[in-house]
């Protein structure tokens, strides 16, 4: 059974983007559910087969705390678990998958949900993130952004890959991992930069010094308004969930993250990770295993203008074909943007400083960017980024 929450705008006859994929409604077809081949029924079915990752209670307690439930400050780790866990499936499984009406699953859809249990043998549990965002202000019963939220994840991949942990089936996290980011914290302001050679240096690393480009997963933390997300950035966010790459948004009301994974007309369409379900424990091997609770009926839906101006968004790059296609797409959207995108692209980085703004962008969006200090990771130290 489906139920819709939310306005009643909620799939309405208008187009719903869903993480790349476009559904074309009807009103015919919303009266007739029945036709399983309809925009909507398959719409619905791509919503179930996303992984849905929910406050959990009755796990081990987290590290040396006493807290064995994430409730009331959780939902920004699982909203991030959602994401990556698409980027997962994604890789393993493609972009079609659904998930099967009948048993035996899959070896790498059961491996990817056994990674996201809520222990410190799980390699992306909550355990583990918080333990490795302790730098970035992470610890058990504290609500965190989602800045900090990326990079937390960038330490626990680098850290999986150090100890050749069980990921992946061969101690890896399978993709390179990129945050994009135009200044250290994250936190004032200024458009991230996408750099084509670190993002190719970064796939080079992955690979030990092998020239050959891999899978890439980039996340992007913004801050786009103050106390309320500024409305000129509402149409190139809607844009980015058409992007084929796209991995959807962390984000939600403020105070309050959800995965948003599609839109709408003006509407936010949403997997909310707020319910309370009892922790389980899926073997890596457990074909049989029972995982309705890492699946979703319930669509809801949340104005775009109501959203948290600091938020994150995810893409997934299976390829240097993807990769690109992406960048084209990125610099188009610039070019949209009227001075004032959500990041640019550039092909590369210079020995001196030199800031983004409209006059100097070049009509395709990917210009030669001038930065000091830049590492490996994307990261450039304490230069600062303004749209002059």
């Amino acid at each position: 059974m489906w139920r819709f929450l939310g306005a009643s705008k909620a799939l309405t006859s208008s187009d719903v983007w869903f993480l790349g994929k476009c559904y074309k409604l009807s009103s015919e077809e919303l009266s007739n559910s029945s036709d399983c081949e309809s925009g909507n029924a398959a719409f619905l079915e791509d919503f179930s087969s996303r992984i849905w990752i929910t406050y959990r209670k009755g796990f081990d307690a987290i590290s040396d705390s006493k807290y064995t439930s994430d409730v009331n400050w959780g939902c920004m780790v699982r909203s991030s678990q959602m994401l990556v866990a698409q980027a997962l499936i994604f890789h393993h499984l493609g972009r079609s998958w659904r998930k099967p009406s009948q048993k035996p699953y899959s070896p790498e859809y059961i491996g990817i949900l056994h990674m996201f249990g809520d222990s410190e043998a799980c390699a992306f549990s909550i355990h583990n993130l918080l333990q490795a965002g302790k730098s970035y202000g992470l610890a058990a019963g504290s609500w965190v952004g989602p800045y900090a939220m990326c990079r937390a994840w960038q330490t626990l991949v680098c850290t999986n890959r150090e100890h050749h942990e069980a990921v992946d089936g061969n101690g890896n996290f399978p993709m390179a991992l990129y945050v994009v980011s135009g200044d250290e914290d994250g936190e004032r302001g200024g458009a991230p930069v996408v750099c084509i050679d670190v993002a190719a240096q970064l796939c080079c690393d992955f690979n030990k010094n092998q020239s050959t480009w891999s899978p890439i997963l980039l996340l992007v933390p913004l801050v786009l308004g103050l106390d309320k997300l500024n409305p000129r950035y509402i149409p190139l966010l809607k844009e980015t969930l058409t992007f084929p790459q796209s991995l959807g948004i962390l984000g939600g009301k403020p105070g309050t993250s959800t995965y948003i994974a599609g839109v709408q007309d003006d509407r936010a369409l949403y997997l909310d990770p707020h319910e309370v379900q009892l922790a389980v424990d899926i073997a890596a091997d457990n074909l049989e295993a029972d995982t309705s609770s890492y699946h979703c009926s319930t669509v809801r839906d949340l104005a775009l203008d109501l959203i948290d101006p600091s938020l994150a968004i995810g893409f997934y790059c299976r390829d240097k074909d993807d990769f690109d296609d992406f960048c084209s797409r990125a610099s188009e959207l610039v070019d949209k943007a009227n001075g004032a995108p959500l990041f640019t692209v550039v092909q590369s980085v210079q020995p001196s400083k030199q800031m983004y703004n409209e006059e100097s962008s070049s009509g395709d969006g990917m210009d030669s960017i001038n930065v000091e200090g830049l590492d490996g990771s994307g990261e450039t130290g304490e230069e600062e980024w303004q749209i002059l």
